[in-house]
């Protein structure tokens, strides 16, 4: 005896329809645009990833009409455009907010308190990963390491850095994202909404008054290396017991104080981070064979 589809409780359905096209004026415009990008590439199809960036810098995420759009600019089919907007991760697939709030809770983020700063904005925010807030305003995500171990744990913003972040400046961060009050990443670029974030990505300037000369450089911590490298010698640093206890390390020299260049952001919790948080204290440290 044969169970029909319906009867295992299979919906066929119908075939999904085509996507709409943009309006008119929409699309000559972004048509304009493409034949912009595409010139830079030797290969058309070398211009998929910022053409899918500059459709979403349309409508926030990419959409089926802008992977229709990305296919008939390039001479692709939507399945091959589908296949790389579905792989990477940047490219958002459903509405987004206008300010992706990224916690790193990959391994070094996560033991200096990067899982503790995700938990609570999420609680703080009511929203999961990938959600979004009711106003719009953000979109809250965990992501993997943003290349900023040094300044763990870090926490991102449309892609710029906020470095030594707290559950508690987290928090502050994202009130004031959501309340418009000016917020500045510790280093590069001034922020701005996703959709404009997309279009930079996508390869057109960013024309705003000195955003070009804020990208600044590698923040001090990251030039260590490259110091040591050269045969350089670091100067000295004592770095105390957060709980002021006792320790072996002679105290003739005073322990280094950042310097306002090396925290440029508002948002930047202090060094110590999420660690010496009392809300979520790093607990004790065992000795050597406890």
């Amino acid at each position: 005896m044969t169970t029909s589809s319906s009867e295992r409780g299979v919906s066929l359905g119908m075939p999904e329809l085509p996507a709409p096209g943009y309006p008119d004026d929409v699309r000559a415009r972004l048509e304009a645009d493409a034949r912009e990008i595409i010139a830079r590439y030797p290969d058309s199809r070398s211009a998929l990833l910022p053409l899918l960036h500059l459709v979403q810098s349309e409508e926030g995420h990419v959409t089926r009409t802008g992977m229709q759009f990305c296919a008939d600019v390039l001479d692709l089919t939507t399945a091959e455009v589908t296949a790389v907007a579905t792989f990477y991760t940047m490219y958002r697939r459903g509405p987004s907010g206008d300010y992706q709030v990224g916690v790193c809770t990959n391994t070094l983020c996560a033991v200096m308190g990067g899982d503790a700063i995700f938990e609570s904005l999420q609680e703080h925010l009511g929203v999961g990963n990938g959600g979004t807030t009711e106003d719009g305003k953000v979109t809250l995500e965990h992501i993997e390491c943003n290349a900023a171990c040094d300044f763990a744990p870090v926490v991102m913003v449309n892609w710029e850095f906020f470095d030594n972040q707290t559950p508690a400046t987290a928090r502050r961060l994202v009130d004031d994202l959501r309340a418009g009050r000016p917020v500045t990443p510790t280093r590069g670029a001034p922020l701005c909404t996703f959709k404009e974030t997309a279009r930079i990505l996508a390869g057109f300037p960013d024309e705003r008054e000195g955003a070009t000369e804020g990208g600044g450089s590698a923040g001090p911590a990251s030039l260590v290396g490259l110091r040591l490298a050269k045969g350089e010698t670091a100067p000295a640093r004592v770095v105390h017991p957060r709980d002021g206890g006792p320790h072996d390390e002679p105290q003739d020299r005073a322990a280094h104080e950042p310097s306002p260049k090396e925290h440029l952001s508002s948002h930047d919790a202090p060094q110590a981070t999420s660690a010496s948080d009392p809300s979520h204290p790093a607990g004790p440290t065992a000795e050597e064979g406890e």
